[in-house]
């Protein structure tokens, strides 16, 4: 374990959150010898601290500061102060997530260029290409184990995979299977392989899942070089007279504030926290916020498209055993503008528990047909649809004019309105959802609005110009060379594939980056 370094120590890195970004960054600094302090603002637990269920699990792990929302779209009216499910908890959103693993499809990376013009749309290419994120995608891939790739072999298809499969066949898709997941299939890393236990979105009580918790921390802790400090909620970024950042001032599990110095931060709080602690971090040099000449801090969230598909059987299907997501059909995922949008969709499985099934089935609704559902529990199938959804500058997070949390610091607002796009791409999967149940002598099929997500992409994106984002192609901001961006709010669009995969593979990348911008003195 690394020693505890000195607040006053100017050479460290400060990294602002401990998940797929973060954990994997301060690992990787820590094995390339660079002194890293992880300020992580939730607590730490072990996998034997975790429970497998999901009420306590959500009570144990979410991120449940105030957070407030506006806008047309459902999880508003449903959910208005959980616009996410995600963790507060070192590993961040890595403890809570399926373990899909999907690399993004080349054109994903220049819908500016693919799409055209889509009025409502604020497109842009990233700056980087797929050809340039193979090699990081590669060692993504090695690091965390994905199925289906060095010859790892894929998961085994639960009952709900194979009611998905059997009817994804009958209507004609050809590309299904248990999918690329970052959960061992067989013993690696010092993990055992998947228990298929169930309900493993929660923390994964045997290990097999990939997590920055215990599959990256700790070999960073290991060098001496990396300290994580739980609890510490950080509140600000602090910057010199010449616009260089010097390093971040956080409350610590006593709620008192404490100032680590640091020659480089680098900002992980997920697609909510991270801009707002940039535009919280306003100055006199930097009235916006950091790094916001562009404007554009806080602004083209994305959320990814969603919603599921359940149906009923007469026979049970028990959809809640085995691997949660292990189960892909990625025919939609294509772009053919010729279905009526841009941009494509997966469809994989999911099973909600019990009680989160009542809560997020049709929020609201009571009566018969809510009701046979419920009832059927274990006679049900779920698919969940991922997909594509379009950059707005006015899907954004903003800070709350007067809500404050209990710092006194204001709280992230959540404005979002979904695209025409994103609409009709949702119309599209539920009446192919359903005709895949259907095709297997489904009784009933009902498709479900979006739930809180845990895909919250775009706040922060990457540019090649400054005036079009926040970060060029390495995740450094443009205005700041010190400041760094290293989860999701770096990605110029969302693709049709689950994210976690592209921010470890950027974070890889970013590593090599700044260690190599510290050895050249260029930051």
């Amino acid at each position: 374990m690394a020693a505890p370094f000195d607040l006053n120590d100017g050479s460290v890195v400060v990294i602002v959150g401990s998940g797929a970004g973060g954990g994997t960054l301060g690992t990787e600094l820590a094995l390339k010898g660079v002194k890293t302090v992880i300020l992580e603002a939730g607590s730490r637990f072990e996998i034997e601290d975790f429970v497998n269920d999901e009420w306590d699990s959500f009570a144990q792990l979410a991120w449940k500061d105030q957070r407030t929302t506006s806008g047309s779209w459902r999880v508003h009216k449903d959910f208005p102060n959980l616009p996410a499910w995600i963790v507060k908890a070192v590993g961040g959103s890595t403890v809570h997530w399926a373990g899909a693993s999907l690399r993004f499809q080349e054109h994903e990376f220049k819908i500016r260029s693919t799409y055209g013009d889509l009025p409502g749309a604020n497109l842009l290419d990233w700056p980087i290409t797929l050809a340039e994120m193979e090699p990081y995608y590669a060692k993504a891939e090695d690091k965390m184990g994905v199925t289906r790739t060095n010859g790892i072999p894929g998961l085994p298809g639960n009952n709900n995979f194979k009611v998905l499969e059997a009817g994804a066949k009958k209507i004609g898709y050809k590309e299904v299977s248990t999918g690329r997941m970052a959960i061992n299939s067989q013993p690696r890393d010092g993990r055992g392989s998947c228990q298929q236990i169930g309900f493993c979105f929660q923390g994964c009580k045997s290990g097999a899942k990939w997590s920055t918790l215990y599959a990256e921390i700790p070999k960073g802790e290991a060098t001496g070089n990396l300290e994580v400090r739980p609890d510490c909620h950080v509140v600000k970024i602090e910057h010199d007279a010449s616009g260089k950042v010097t390093g971040v001032v956080y409350a610590d599990k006593d709620g008192k504030m404490q100032r680590q110095k640091a020659r480089v931060v680098a900002v992980a709080g997920n697609s909510i926290e991270s801009p707002r602690l940039l535009l919280n971090s306003a100055s006199n040099l930097f009235p916006d916020g950091l790094a916001n000449s562009s404007g554009q801090v806080g602004r083209n969230y994305m959320r990814h498209t969603t919603g599921s598909v359940y149906a009923l059987f007469d026979k049970p299907v028990h959809m809640y055993r085995g691997t949660t997501m292990a189960g892909i059909v990625r025919d939609e995922a294509r772009h053919d503008p010729s279905r009526g949008f841009v941009g494509g969709y997966e469809f994989e499985t999911i099973s909600l528990g019990l009680p989160f099934m009542a809560a997020f089935l049709d929020p609201g609704a009571w009566g018969r047909e809510f009701t046979s559902a419920i009832d059927g529990y274990d006679h049900l199938a779920g698919i969940w649809i991922v997909g594509e959804d379009m950059p707005s500058e006015d899907n954004r997070i903003s800070l709350h004019p007067t809500a404050k949390d209990k710092f006194g610091i204001p709280v992230a607002n959540v404005n979002f309105d979904d695209h025409a796009n994103d609409v009709a791409m949702r119309e599209h999967a539920y009446r192919q959802g359903r005709a895949i149940y259907d095709a297997v002598g489904a009784i009933r099929t009902f498709p479900t609005p979006p739930y809180p997500s845990t895909h919250n992409l775009g706040t922060n994106r990457m540019s090649a110009k400054p005036s079009d984002g926040v970060v060029n192609k390495y995740g450094q901001t443009h205005d700041i060379k010190n400041l760094f961006v290293s989860d999701g709010s770096q990605f110029t669009s969302g693709a049709a594939e689950n994210p976690t995969l592209t921010i470890v593979a950027l974070a890889i990348r970013q590593a090599e980056h700044i260690h190599q911008s510290l050895g050249k003195g260029e930051i």
